[in-house]
């Protein structure tokens, strides 16, 4: 069984050599393992969150697209999709916002953060605090939860929202669930030895200490951000310390064994800063120039890139729209006209608690789901053209007319008039197989 791994990347500014090297490239890394199923996703409804500024988010967009897929990632391999093309995440969030205890949200670091430095200036402890921020928690638990995740890479001080993640899903399985997991519960991962970039000052890399080096800005932008870099007073000649000289932190992410070994001997022999720095910007260069290339040629190309993500928008809905629909199911909110119809008296109804749930598949087609009395899929109709027919189908399912179920593969199929009208899932062996299918006749028994 495959690894499902889930990673967003919020769209309010451009992506810089830390960003690709403490979570880009690692990322894409992962994603070519055969046992992961990753999912990476442009967060631009949190970018709104933070971000006011129309033209800034959708500039980043276009950059962080462009940049993920300049880096290599494999869309035919990971799933890369917007946020915002999903519109089963809001609803989701609303579903997950009813189950959401008001005190875990007030426990939310990024909230607390806010209401303690109103309470230090004299200010509402709620002053500038938006509902965006307040429930940030509950839309990155959507996020996770609607592709059941087994693991999210996050930084440190995203850990709590995970695991808030874990409390929401948790409680709506309590109450939803019927006895089953409705949602995976998910589990944060750390990546401790992912690169920490300095900047050019020496802290941490980061656009709120302007000390950024660009990622795939020019070759001289490149070069000119290198020169700048703050280094000791020693001179050529003079013995340095790599292990407490920025510039070596830096050149340690990108070189090899052999490169380190290397850089390090010339230091500790004297190698003055400016040819260190030359040094430095020759081997990202050669990293980068390549990706640079087919990054600048993606900016000049968006109606490529819109194409790219609403493909992989496609493929995120064919696990998404079901599974809104299993979970819209749950919470009581179902189609009256797909009802099952049993005959007979309450008690009889009681007897038979098998149900069809019907949706709407992304392109527009209709099918249903037949679920036992434990909520378990039996059966998924084949798609129709309309809602009308799958109607007709259910309920010829359920006016007891002999069933021809025929054992296909490692599951089973369903026929109609000599039409294949649903399948069941793969079972691990033929007992199981059998077991689901006297299920499926006692489903669709006729009741007396």
């Amino acid at each position: 069984m495959s690894t499902r791994i889930l990673t967003g990347i919020t769209t309010t500014g451009t992506p810089h050599l830390g960003n690709y090297a403490g979570a880009i490239r690692p990322a894409i890394i992962a994603s070519r393992d055969p046992q992961a199923d990753s999912f990476y996703f442009l967060a631009d409804y949190h970018a709104l969150i933070k971000c006011d500024d129309p033209q800034r988010i959708q500039r980043s967009r276009l950059e962080i697209a462009a940049t993920w897929l300049a880096c290599g990632l494999d869309v035919n391999k990971a799933t890369f999709y917007r946020q915002s093309d999903i519109p089963e995440i809001p609803e989701l969030t609303w579903l997950l916002t009813c189950v959401s205890a008001k005190g875990l949200l007030n426990r939310a670091h990024a909230y607390k953060a806010s209401v303690d430095k109103n309470v230090e200036t004299g200010e509402d402890p709620d002053a500038g605090v938006t509902m965006g921020l307040y429930s940030y928690p509950v839309l990155m638990a959507a996020d996770i939860l609607m592709f059941n995740a087994h693991k999210v890479p996050v930084g440190r001080d995203q850990i709590q929202h995970v695991e808030m993640a874990r409390d929401i899903g948790q409680r709506f399985n309590h109450l939803f669930g019927a006895g089953k997991e409705l949602f995976t519960l998910p589990e944060a991962v750390i990546e401790e030895d992912v690169a920490t970039l300095p900047g050019l000052d020496g802290r941490k890399m980061s656009k709120s200490y302007d000390n950024t080096i660009p990622l795939f800005g020019s070759a001289k932008q490149l070069k000119d951000a290198i020169a700048r870099i703050v280094t000791d007073s020693r001179l050529p000649g003079e013995a340095k310390d790599p292990d407490n000289a920025h510039l070596f932190t830096l050149y340690q992410a990108f070189a090899n064994p052999t490169q380190l070994a290397e850089f390090r001997a010339e230091l500790l022999a004297g190698l003055g800063w400016g040819e260190a720095k030359q040094r430095l910007f020759q081997l990202l260069d050669g990293e980068l120039g390549e990706a640079r290339e087919r990054y600048h040629a993606l900016i000049e190309r968006p109606a490529d890139l819109e194409d790219i993500l609403l493909a992989g928008a496609a493929k995120a809905r064919k696990t998404a729209t079901p599974f809104l629909g299993e979970l819209r199911e749950a919470v009581g909110l179902r189609s009256f006209r797909e009802q099952v119809q049993v005959a007979g008296s309450a008690k009889k109804k009681a007897a038979k608690s098998a149900r069809i749930v019907s949706f709407r598949d992304e392109d527009g087609s209709f099918r249903f789901r037949l679920l036992d009395a434990a909520g378990e899929q039996l059966l998924l109709s084949k798609a129709f053209a309309d809602g009308k027919s799958a109607g007709q189908v259910s309920k010829r399912l359920q006016s007891g007319e002999a069933l021809d179920v025929r054992e296909q593969d490692s599951g089973f199929a369903l026929w109609l008039d000599g039409e294949l009208v649903g399948e069941s899932l793969g079972f691990a062996n033929a007992a199981d197989r059998q077991a689901a299918i006297a299920r499926l006749h006692e489903a669709l028994a006729p009741q007396e």
